[in-house]
């Protein structure tokens, strides 16, 4: 009598992680040729100094995210500096999630280059999931032409830790009864969500490893962190119980910042920075369709932040109304340092359709506002603007890691 193997039985739950290698480098060297096998790296327009992201060959050089171009020509003289095109990423992003709805319509788009795909249930039609992970690499090649690693395990967090094993290209399957033993020596900061607070506070409980978790009492983590430090407790033993999330949830928050010139003290051009970045929190909030009252404003100088939290007297989602505060903020708080950094971010955002306020803004401002939304969504951001953004920041917008291209992260 032929005994069939574990791995020819259908996983009790399966979890594919598709995580694009080099995302916006390899789509460059995509859409040009000759940058073919080039150290390349992507910066915020041709005036960024600080590399977003880079290609595999420049990272052979020892250059990496974060660094600054200069520093990356003194590693590789043949560097070749490239402006990102955030629509272009977008674009892409959202042909490859379209595609991956072949497999599974459950998916959990995990950020602007990764998602994940519950492909339990699909296994009687497609097979065994690491013939499914086969599958999805072909489909991401077929609809962006980038490759891409993938992982394989019966949870989200040993599928995104099998995923960076072997880049790129790569593809690693860590079977759910293997998961366990396969991660006892990983350290447990290797995992996705466990940063430095967290894997301090394992540390001081002598947990370095995720092998040495099992001796920690789940509760200790569950005073500390709530359900998320439940999570943790199962994540490090490769039984992470977080099911997909398959729908964006309404944002927590609504923010833009912008880099300004080094040591900037003129205050006429803080202010058109700061109504730079209200304006543009402004049209996110009209875009979804939620107003917000709290709002956060910050200035970066040399020793630090300036910020504080303001209100508005009713929550709104008009640009001159939150322009107002950072002006107060400018007056109370700015001593005329140097800045190098301006943020202004909506922390409330609420639907906006709900009962009606007594001391609403009226109906001509929201026709104003509806009439600059609609020329803008068609011919470009700020086409329609106040006069003063004529004189903005020329550097690009960029794509957010935590891009997704459904729902209130559908913004560059």
């Amino acid at each position: 009598m032929e005994i069939s193997s574990p791995y020819q039985q259908q996983w009790p739950r399966a979890i594919i992680l598709a995580d694009m290698n080099a995302f916006f480098a390899s789509i460059e060297q995509q859409d040009h040729p000759e940058w073919q096998g080039r150290p390349i790296g992507i910066t915020n327009g041709h005036q960024g100094t600080c590399i977003i992201t880079c290609s595999y060959e420049a990272r052979a050089y020892g250059i990496k995210t974060g660094m600054r171009v200069k520093e990356a020509l003194k590693l590789c003289p043949d560097f070749i500096q490239c402006p990102a095109r955030p629509q272009r990423y977008a674009q892409v992003s959202s042909n490859i999630m379209e595609s991956l709805q072949q497999i599974t319509p459950y998916i959990e788009i995990f950020s602007v280059d990764e998602a994940f795909l519950d492909v339990t249930h699909c296994q009687s039609l497609h097979g065994r999931p690491e013939d499914i992970a086969h599958r999805v690499k072909k489909i991401v090649y077929q609809a962006s032409g980038v490759l891409c690693s993938v992982g394989v395990s019966g949870d989200k967090t040993t599928a995104k830790y099998a995923a960076k094993l072997n880049k790129p290209d790569g593809l690693t399957v860590i079977p759910p009864w293997q998961a366990q033993e396969k991660l006892r020596e990983v350290p447990v900061t290797e995992l996705c969500g466990i940063a430095g607070g967290i894997g301090h506070f394992l540390a001081e409980h002598g947990v370095h490893y995720c092998g040495d978790m099992a001796k920690l009492p789940i509760s200790v983590l569950a005073r500390r962190f709530g359900n998320p430090g439940r999570r943790i407790w199962y994540m490090c033993q490769g039984t992470d119980p977080d099911p997909l999330q398959l729908n964006v949830p309404s944002p927590k928050s609504i923010g833009h910042g912008k880099v300004m010139p080094p040591d900037t003290q003129d205050r006429e051009i803080l202010l058109l920075y700061l109504l730079h970045m209200s304006e543009k929190v402004a049209a996110r909030l009209r875009r979804h369709s939620l107003r917000a009252q709290k709002f956060y404003i910050g200035l970066r100088c040399t020793d630090g932040w300036l910020t504080t939290k303001m209100r508005t007297v009713v929550a709104t989602d008009d640009g001159h109304r939150i322009m107002a505060l950072c002006r107060q903020f400018l007056s109370r708080h700015w001593q005329g340092q140097g800045i190098h950094q301006v943020q202004v971010t909506a922390l409330d955002p609420r639907p906006a359709h709900g009962q009606l306020d007594m001391f609403s803004q009226g109906d001509e401002m929201k026709q104003v506002n509806g009439v600059m939304d609609s020329i803008n969504e068609r011919y470009g951001e700020f086409t329609l603007a106040p006069a003063r953004l004529l004189n903005r920041s020329s550097m690009p917008n960029v794509i957010a890691p935590a891009w997704k291209p459904y729902g209130h992260r559908q913004t560059v």
